[in-house]
This record gives C-alpha cells, structure tokens and sequence, in this order.
C-alpha cells in the first residue's frame, strides 16, 4: 500500500477556488433545489409521524378500530404506512436528485477539478 499521491489529484488545492465556486450562481441553485425537496418533504413526514403518534395516543378507540381479521386495526396499518412513507420518499428523493441535483453537483465538481472525476 502507498501513500504517494496519485498524479491525477488536482494541485491547485487553493481556498480561494472552493469560495468562488460557493458564491457562484450555479452552487446557490444547487442549494436553493436541495433546500426545496428536502425541507417540505421533511415537514410533511413529520406531521404524518406525529399525527400518527398523537393519534395513538389520544384517539385510542380509533386506533383500535378493527379493519381486518380480529389483529389487523387501524394502529398497525398507520404504523406499517409509516415505513411506506419513509421508502417513499428515499425514492422520490433519488429521482429528484437524479434529475435536478446531480448534473448541477456533477458539473461544478468537474469544473473544480479540471474534469478529473
């Protein structure tokens, strides 16, 4: 095992590359399309969660309500839906960042290292 660079790591590690990449148009973009998958969706599976657990908590006769078969009630399902959800949403997220987020970051990267990627 070496520990020698290898000869296609950029040289240029200069700061100054990385805060004009950071002020630049295109990162804030990146930033502003992450921001606006990941805040609302983060929003939302928490008020699902805690509509959940607040229903489990004091709408107990609800939950309770049977649907199928004498163990399958309302409760269960919630609770199984909230892995659905959570699988749902990992899967939205990597079409959105598919589209919109990694060919922004795949661009700057390439920009920054001189499309040694």
């Amino acid at each position: 095992m070496s520990t020698d660079t290898p000869a296609t790591a950029p040289t240029d590690s200069d700061p100054q590359r990385y805060l004009a990449v950071q002020r630049s148009d295109e990162f804030a973009g990146l930033r502003r399309a992450l921001r606006g998958f990941v805040f609302p969706m983060t929003i939302a599976f928490f008020l699902w969660y805690a509509l959940y657990v607040i229903l489990s908590a004091y709408a107990r006769d609800f939950m309770g309500t049977r649907l199928f078969g004498s163990n399958i009630n309302v409760a269960l399902v919630f609770g199984l839906l909230q892995f659905v959800s959570t699988f749902l949403i990992a899967w939205l997220y990597s079409r959105y960042a598919d589209r919109k987020i990694d060919p922004v970051a795949d661009k700057i990267r390439d920009e920054l290292t001189g499309g040694d990627s």
